[in-house]
């Protein structure tokens, strides 16, 4: 996005503060750092937020911000293809309205068009990038920065429509129109040329095309690092110097969360797997499965395509033949899903003719014995993958081997496969009706991870009454129809379908708030629950207020209670709960226990949030974080746990004062007279904040925070206590925004704000 932007952002961001939309116009300047960082979470319920907003208030350049910073969210780093086109389509058509048209930013609609083109199809779509960026490019000068980005995306549709000679020329000149300019190019267009240098086979080029982009800036500085690692190892790999290579080959734990460079990535580790210093495993195997799994999900056609191919060829350096085949099949259907296939065909049956030459691993023992030694394999050093191929003789045929084959095989990414096999030797053969629960569910999970939900409920219309509905309401709750997922669930109860179908029912019901009904549904079989159905259902019952239900399960987890009728309100000690933040993060605040699942907040809290200090909230009991194992950091230690909702409001409201700090004397005064008032009051500056002497200008240590104070204090007698308080301090304090609520001594607060700087 054009940073023209950034003056525009925080002018809005004061106006939505002053207008009393704090929590709006902390998120707005959020957004980029929520799609860069991959908080997107927060960014999926923020960005539409802030667009609907937008679109009340009627600022579309807001509004095309919003959904600009989401999409970048989606396309970016997660590399999201044909799912979102129709989004990027819309915002293209949004930034040329004629109310938008003239927002500096406007050009990166386009930008985002063309990404997300690239993502579902590079090569089958480089015509229409180059045709719209070309248009785009003409209309943007060099100047702007959003010029850079439009020239990257421009270089990327060359090398994908196979013209990489032309793109490195073009970058060339880009980078000579930008430094006329009297600007940089990105981190991502010089390491764009380095991929058209590498693509038209000159490496040793490429890679000092890479070291000389690294002292750019990038446009997405939080990728950089890894971007440029796995560039560079393709690169390194490619000139054979293997020890390099692997040295800049980011660990899968770092790029296992970065969908844009799943491929680059396992184009690396392909040409590295040979070494010694790379292990190609049937981990990578398994991962590189669910690559593939999510780019058809998101519509990633060609990442889908060459992800199978490659894992194809990892895995037949395993001798992973059955795994080779399967993949190939997966290749030829993604192939009609592309624009232009190109040589697609040709290295599917390349693939195929490689694993029909080679030789799968020596079974170990007669066929009689293998469900036998499968069971006595060491499950953490078996191969899972060499089991596949040793079971799959019996797989079909003997329950047994099918059981152990095809849940490995839905271990291993394969459902699918699994559940045809599970289906010819259960439903194909009448002996669904009579199967053990086991086989159901084994069968239920293969069909739901496959997405074969039709099939599902074919199987569960030959089920008797109860696991029919157990296994509908599993698949109702796995899709979140939740509404669904209890009606059938209830059935299943009815029907006599046990704890796990009360389970379902508990479950599905909190979702739908019906939080009574949840509780209600597990203590009826209380006894036959273990702890962590007993800590749902307590939260549950907490929820609907239902304490006797609490209390129930607190006595049967062995916690002890003073009371032993109404509501449950003790102090059991200082515990962080955490909570949403307007920006879509986290906060944590102090609270006191005071129950088995409810805390009442402690600390004051900024006006415009959704809670504040005297709130009672709900809680989930399950620990954030592990307790310490040293005594004395156990001592120390208080525990955060998840808010599930506010129970009841306190009705607090919150003032904020801002000034010079006072005394130690004169501070611990004012504390004690907040504590013996029952206001809470909370230090948000920190140590290094600091103000200005009005006269002479030294750095004084400065002191900001809020104070809350009960429903039935008013804001007259608010200022009263602050103005008794502070009147002897040697500087004064100013809280401005109360002056104004009650119209007292406006011009002396402001008078403070301006002379101390604050």
């Amino acid at each position: 996005m054009d940073v023209d932007i950034w003056a525009w952002v925080g002018e809005t961001q004061q106006q939505l503060s002053e207008a009393g939309n704090v929590g709006l116009a902390m998120a707005l300047g959020d957004l980029p750092a929520q799609a860069y960082e991959g908080r997107y979470p927060q960014l999926d319920v923020m960005a539409p937020a802030i667009a609907q907003q937008a679109e009340t208030l009627e600022l579309p350049w807001l509004e095309f911000y919003a959904r600009y910073w989401h999409l970048i969210g989606r396309i970016g780093d997660r590399a999201q293809g044909a799912v979102a086109i129709d989004d990027a389509r819309q915002l293209l058509a949004f930034a040329q309205r004629e109310d938008v048209r003239e927002c500096p930013a406007a050009p990166a609609a386009v930008e985002a068009l063309a990404i997300v083109l690239g993502n579902a199809d590079g090569p089958g779509h480089a015509a229409e990038r180059l045709e719209v960026l070309a248009a785009a490019i003409e209309d943007v000068s060099p100047e702007r920065p959003a010029y850079t980005g439009l020239v990257t995306q421009y270089v990327a549709a060359l090398i994908d429509a196979g013209r990489p000679g032309e793109a490195v020329s073009y970058t060339d000149s880009a980078v000579e129109r930008v430094r006329a300019a009297g600007r940089e190019a990105s981190w991502e267009l010089g390491a764009e040329r380095a991929r058209a240098l590498l693509a038209v086979g000159r490496a040793d080029d490429a890679l000092a095309a890479l070291q000389a982009a690294a002292e750019f800036q990038a446009d997405d500085p939080v990728a950089k690092e890894h971007r440029d690692g796995v560039r560079r190892a393709l690169i390194l790999a490619t000139l054979d110097r293997t020890a390099e290579a692997v040295d800049a080959l980011p660990d899968l734990d770092v790029v296992g969360e970065h969908p844009r460079v799943f491929v680059e990535w396992s184009r690396a580790v392909a040409k590295l797997a040979g070494s010694s210093q790379i292990t190609n495993t049937w981990q990578l195997g398994r991962v590189l499965r669910q690559w593939i799994d999510y780019f058809g999900m998101m519509g990633g056609y060609r990442s889908r395509v060459e992800l199978a191919l490659i894992a194809g060829d990892l895995a037949l350096d395993r001798h992973g033949v059955w795994q080779a085949g399967l993949l190939a099949d997966v290749a030829e259907s993604g192939a009609g899903e592309l624009q232009e296939a190109g040589d697609v065909a040709e290295r599917v049956a390349g693939l195929r003719a490689a694993a029909e030459a080679t030789t799968e691993p020596e079974a170990p023992g007669e066929l009689s014995e293998r469900v036998g030694l499968f069971d006595a394999a060491d499950g953490f050093n078996a191969d899972p993958e060499k089991w596949v191929g040793w079971l799959w003789p019996l797989s079909g045929q003997d329950l047994e081997a099918t059981r152990r084959h095809t849940t490995t095989l839905g271990f291993l990414g394969y459902p699918a496969v699994g559940a045809d096999i599970y289906w010819k030797m259960l439903v194909d053969t009448g002996d669904i009706a009579t199967a053990e629960a086991d086989d159901l569910g084994y069968l239920t999970t293969l069909l739901i991870e496959a997405r074969q939900d039709e099939r599902l409920e074919q199987m569960a219309a030959l089920l008797p009454h109860a696991a029919q509905y157990i296994a509908l309401a599993r698949l109702h709750t796995m899709r979140e129809r939740w509404q669904e997922a209890v009606e059938a669930a209830e059935h299943a109860v009815a029907a006599g379908g046990g704890v796990d179908a009360r389970r379902l029912v508990a479950g599905a019901a909190q979702h739908l708030d019906q939080n009574a009904r949840a509780a209600e549904v597990l203590v009826e079989v209380l006894d036959e629950l273990g702890d962590e159905d007993v800590w749902r259902m307590i939260v549950m019952a907490t929820s609907a207020e239902d304490w006797e239900t609490v209390r129930k399960g607190a006595a049967k987890i062995g916690m002890p209670l003073k009371s032993s009728e109404g509501p449950i309100d003790e102090e059991m000690g200082l515990i962080r709960v955490i909570l949403p933040a307007p920006d879509g993060g986290q906060r944590q605040v102090l609270s006191i226990r005071t129950g088995p699942a409810t805390a009442r907040l402690a600390l004051p809290q900024p006006r415009g949030m959704d809670y504040n200090a005297g709130d009672l909230v709900v809680f989930d009991p399950q620990l954030l974080e592990p307790m310490p194992e040293d005594p004395k950091e156990q001592q120390n230690f208080v525990p955060p746990f998840a808010a599930v909702r506010i129970l009841r409001p306190g009705g607090y409201t919150s003032y904020f004062f801002d000034g010079a700090a006072p005394s130690e004397e004169d501070w611990a005064e004012f504390t004690e007279v907040m504590a013996e008032r029952g206001w809470p009051m909370w230090v948000y500056s920190d140590e290094n904040y600091a103000v200005t002497h009005p006269t002479s200008g030294e750095s004084l240590p400065g002191v900001f925070g809020w104070v809350a104070v009960p429903p039935d204090v008013s804001p007259s007698e608010v200022d009263a206590l602050l103005d008794d308080a502070t009147e002897r301090w040697v500087h004064p304090l100013a809280w401005l925004d109360l002056a104004r609520e009650i119209d007292v001594e406006i011009e002396r607060h402001e008078r403070i704000v301006k002379e101390y700087g604050l």
